[in-house]
């Protein structure tokens, strides 16, 4: 079988996953559920049809089209149980109601989009970034595809929450340019609630990482009432400190990840959350500064 991995977005013009202008390559896949998960099409690591009932003009030129007898004319339009995702019902609706999200690549036709911004790359000192979904799930593949950037001198960043095999992931490690690690609960039983099991990995991971020099930087993404807490900021500016970490970059909370959950029928729980405001994002920093971090801008 040809090495592939199910690439669900490709983002271009990013100036918030690395230095410079990048193009952002999204992997479905995860080995977490977090409860907050802004991505939940991400989860799971197959291409999946999403439907979007407000454009849906009730044509059922997919339920002609389905061979599989998955389209559904009451409630939700797909019956996952018999949906092979071949994506032809997506083909057939003229009102873009369904939609196929995720496609297999090879490194070699994924590395063909990433050149296509690479003028981008060279002006802005920019490049790729690999995030999810979990990038990590994808050894092989993300190895060919780095070492298909290094030949074009392009800049490449992994971002990850952390869970992998650092004996495999090791060698490809040395490769990329920058890691961003997430750290997102310190606390292991509030991270066996809210994120799922594979602490103690991540905490190795994350350790290993700055003992070996590896070109780290660490990431808290912040969910009102379950990761800015004051316990929480303090145990991670304890744990950072300990490596002689003094800087965090800090993701604000939206809430358009809810949205999605709809539009695979999912069954991640609305958490029914605001955007992250500036104030609070202020009373965090705050915290992180009086504890003698520096919060990356």
């Amino acid at each position: 079988m040809s090495n592939q991995a199910p690439v669900f977005d490709i983002q271009r013009f990013s100036i918030h996953d690395g230095p410079g202008i990048r193009t952002l390559i999204f992997l479905k896949g995860c080995n977490f559920h977090c409860s907050w998960c802004q991505n939940p099409e991400s989860q799971f690591n197959k291409p999946v049809l999403a439907f979007y009932g407000n454009r849906c003009h009730q044509s059922f030129a997919c339920l002609k089209t389905c061979k599989e007898d998955a389209i559904q004319q009451e409630n939700f339009r797909i019956n996952y149980d018999k949906c092979t995702a071949c994506g032809d019902c997506a083909d057939a609706c003229a009102y873009d109601a369904l939609k196929m999200i995720g496609e297999y690549m090879t490194p070699v036709q994924l590395f063909e989009k990433i050149l296509a911004d690479h003028a981008y790359y060279k002006e802005s000192l920019g490049g790729v970034t690999f995030t999810g979904g979990e990038p990590t799930l994808y050894p092989r593949f993300i190895d060919q595809v780095v070492d298909l950037c290094i030949t074009e001198n392009i800049h490449t960043n992994l971002e990850t929450a952390g869970l992998f095999s650092f004996e495999k992931w090791q060698p490809i490690l040395k490769k990329l340019d920058l890691i961003y690690f997430d750290l997102k609960l310190i606390d292991p039983d509030q991270f066996a609630s809210h994120i799922g099991s594979g602490y103690d990995g991540v905490m190795c991971n994350a350790r290993l990482l700055k003992e070996q020099h590896f070109p780290v930087e660490y990431r808290l993404p912040l969910v009102p009432g379950i990761t800015d807490g004051d316990d929480n900021i303090d145990a991670i500016s304890e744990f950072l400190l300990s490596m002689n970490v003094r800087d965090i970059h800090l993701l604000d909370y939206h809430k358009m990840g809810e949205a999605k959950i709809d539009v695979i029928n999912g069954k991640q729980k609305k958490l029914g959350l605001d955007n992250y405001t500036a104030e609070a994002r202020e009373q965090v920093e705050n915290r992180f500064f009086s504890n003698g971090m520096r919060v990356q801008r």
